[in-house]
C-alpha cells in the first residue's frame, strides 16, 4: 500500500502501526470485547482518511490481516490464482476413495472489510468438519473497486473451480455456494444467475450466513433493534452501502425516512419485505412502524441501482427464485441483517425451495469470525460451524 505515493513512507509509517496496533490490541483484549476493538479499529482509520495518509478500509484491512495464520494439521492449504482471481483451497489430509463436497466460500465484510485471511479460520474449520473441499474466492475491494465488482469477480473464481471439479476430487452432484454477510448475498446472487447455465454443473446448495439480502428498507424490526450493536452498526451499513454503490452520503436521511423510493416500488415489493411477514416474536424488543414520507425524486435517481437484484436478491422474480437450490439459512438476533434472512426464508419457503433454518438467539454479526480467536471466542460461533456442517453432510 502506498501512503500519498510514497512507498518508502508507507514501509515506515505500516511497521510502526504493526507494533503499535499489536500492543494496543493487546490493550483492549483486557476487559473489553471485540466490538470495542473494531470501533477502534474504525476510529483509526477514519482519522487516517481525514490526514489523507490512507483510506479506512484499507487501514482496517491491514490491521484485520496482522495476526498470523493458524495452522490446521488435518487441512492441505494451497494459495491460487485463477487467472487474475486470488484464491484459498482447502482439502482435508486424510484420503478417500470418493468425491467429496466441494463448497465455494465467499467472505464478508461490506465490499470494504474482510479477505481470504480474517476467514482462513472458518474455511479449515469448515474442510475438516463437513469432510468437504473448500474453495474460498478472494475479490477486489473499496475504495478503488465498486459495484458489481464483487459479483463478478466471484463469478468468475467459482465458474473456474466448476469448470475443473475433477483437479479437486469434487462430487459434481455436490458443489456448495456459502458466505457471510455480504458473501452470502454473493453465493444467492450466483445460484440466481447458474439457474439457467446448463454449460456449468447445477448448484446442489445455497448457506447464507447473517446474510444481507436487500438494500431497499433500513427500518425493519432487526435495523431498529440492533442499529447500535457491534460488529454492524447502521452507520457502517451505510458507509459501505455509499461507497459500495457510489451513493452520496447525503441521502442517508432520505433513505432513512423512505423518501428515495415511488410509492408504487414500496407498494410492489411490501409483499415480501413488509414486516407483517416477519413473526411477532422478533418485534417484541421494540418496533415502530414508519410512515413513508414523499418521494424525493433526487434521491430517487440517485439511489435506484438498489433495485439491481445483484444489489437486492430477495425481490427477484418469483420465475428465478422457485427455481434455486435448496438453502440453509443462518440468522442471528443481535444483528441489522436478521431480517434479511427471515424475509428470504419465508419468501424461498413460499415458493417451495426447502429451507433448513437457524437462529442463534445469542448470535451477533460477525461472530464466526471469532471461530479461531482466543481472546474472542463466542460458543455460537461453534454451533453456526457445526449447523452448516451438518447440513452438509446430509446432502
Amino acid at each position: 500500500m502506498l501512503i500519498n505515493g510514497h512507498p518508502k513512507r508507507s514501509v515506515c509509517v505500516f511497521e510502526r502501526l504493526s507494533n503499535f496496533w499489536k500492543s494496543k490490541h493487546t490493550m483492549c483484549f483486557q476487559g473489553h470485547g471485540e466490538g470495542r476493538v473494531e470501533k477502534c479499529d474504525e476510529m483509526m482509520g477514519m482519522i487516517f482518511e481525514k490526514l489523507r495518509i490512507c483510506s479506512m478500509p484499507q487501514f482496517v484491512r491491514f490491521v484485520h490481516d496482522l495476526p498470523p495464520l493458524r495452522k490446521h494439521p488435518d487441512v492441505v492449504v494451497k494459495d491460487l490464482r485463477f487467472g487474475t482471481i486470488p484464491v484459498k483451497l482447502y482439502q482435508p489430509k486424510a484420503s478417500t476413495s470418493g468425491l467429496r463436497p466441494g463448497i465455494v466460500f465467499f467472505h464478508g465484510g461490506g465490499g470494504i472489510l474482510g479477505s481470504l485471511k480474517t476467514h482462513h479460520g472458518i474455511c479449515c474449520n469448515l474442510c475438516k468438519k463437513s469432510d468437504a473441499v473448500v474453495l474460498a474466492v478472494g475479490y477486489r475491494m473499496m475504495p478503488k473497486h465498486k459495484f458489481p465488482v464483487i459479483v463478478t469477480d466471484c463469478m468468475v473464481g467459482t465458474i473456474h473451480f466448476l469448470k475443473s471439479l475433477n483437479t479437486y476430487g469434487v462430487d459434481p452432484a455436490r458443489v456448495i455456494v456459502c458466505g457471510d454477510s455480504v458473501g452470502g448475498a454473493v453465493a444467492t446472487v450466483l445460484c440466481q444467475k447458474f439457474v439457467d447455465r446448463s454449460d456449468l454443473p447445477k448448484i446442489r446448495a445455497q448457506i447464507l450466513i447473517y446474510s444481507t439480502l436487500q438494500s431497499l428498507d433500513f427500518q425493519s424490526p432487526s435495523y431498529q433493534q440492533n442499529k447500535n450493536i457491534p460488529l454492524l452498526s447502521q452507520n457502517l451499513i451505510f458507509y459501505c452501502w455509499c461507497g459500495y454503490l457510489d451513493i452520496s452520503p447525503s441521502w442517508r436521511s432520505a433513505v432513512l425516512k423512505g423518501t428515495h423510493l415511488p410509492a408504487e416500488v414500496w407498494e410492489k415489493y411490501r409483499k415480501w419485505l413488509g414486516a407483517e411477514n416477519i413473526p411477532d416474536k422478533f418485534k417484541k424488543r421494540g418496533y415502530l412502524p414508519v410512515s413513508r414520507e414523499p418521494l424525493n425524486e433526487a434521491a430517487y435517481l440517485e439511489t435506484k441501482i438498489i433495485l439491481d437484484v445483484m444489489n437486492s436478491p430477495l425481490i427477484a422474480d418469483n420465475e428465478v427464485v422457485s427455481r434455486l437450490p435448496e438453502a440453509c439459512i443462518v440468522s442471528c438476533e443481535y444483528d441489522v441483517l436478521r431480517d434479511d434472512s427471515l424475509l428470504y426464508k419465508k419468501r424461498l419457503e413460499d415458493l417451495g425451495v426447502r429451507v433448513t433454518w437457524h437462529h442463534m438467539e445469542d448470535g451477533f454479526h460477525g461472530v464466526l469470525t471469532t471461530i479461531d480467536m482466543s481472546f474472542f471466542y463466542f460458543p455460537c460461533s461453534s454451533r453456526i460451524l457445526d449447523a452448516v456442517a451438518h447440513f452438509i453432510k446430509g446432502l
